[in-house]
């Protein structure tokens, strides 16, 4: 997995964990929850998901640093405040919470754990990549957000 880090966008690996889902929600045996709840669930999470995300995007535009999830080490600004008060990866975070809203309109329980496993994909792929190259453009003043603000949340 070590070769793919920093080489997949994570909009491809988001789209691949949907494809899964989807696939595991038409061929997986059991109970379906699906219903007016769910789907009102899954909408509200989506769209949480989108809003999070864009405010992720949002704020590195307002820092003029690069969104480019294969180009970490060209980012010029380490972006601490706004939604990444809260979380280091907001732009992840939207996406996962789609996945989940996804995964609940789909209506198959054991689909959800598929999301949860785009966590350590993720973790793995892109994230523990990005913080190796923050640490080392930004130093100190990355690992002291590090160390205030949670991977996810």
């Amino acid at each position: 997995m070590r070769m793919l880090q920093l080489k997949v966008p994570p909009v491809v690996v988001t789209l691949l964990f949907a494809g899964w889902i989807w696939l595991a929600a038409r061929t997986l045996p059991g109970p379906s929850c699906a219903g007016p709840t769910s789907t009102m669930l899954a909408a509200g999470l989506a769209g949480f998901g989108g809003a999070i995300a864009v405010s992720g995007v949002w704020q590195f535009r307002v820092a003029r640093t690069t969104v480019h999830p294969l180009r970490p080490d060209a980012a010029t600004a380490l972006v601490t405040n706004g939604i990444y008060r809260f979380t280091r990866n907001p732009m992840y975070l939207g996406l996962l919470l789609a996945l989940f809203g996804w995964a609940l309109l789909l209506g198959q329980p054991a689909a959800l754990l598929l999301a949860v496993a785009y966590v350590p994909v993720m973790n793995r792929l892109q994230i523990i990549p990005e913080e190796h190259a923050l640490r080392a453009r930004f130093g100190a003043a990355f690992h002291d957000y590090q160390a205030r603000v949670r991977r996810w949340l």
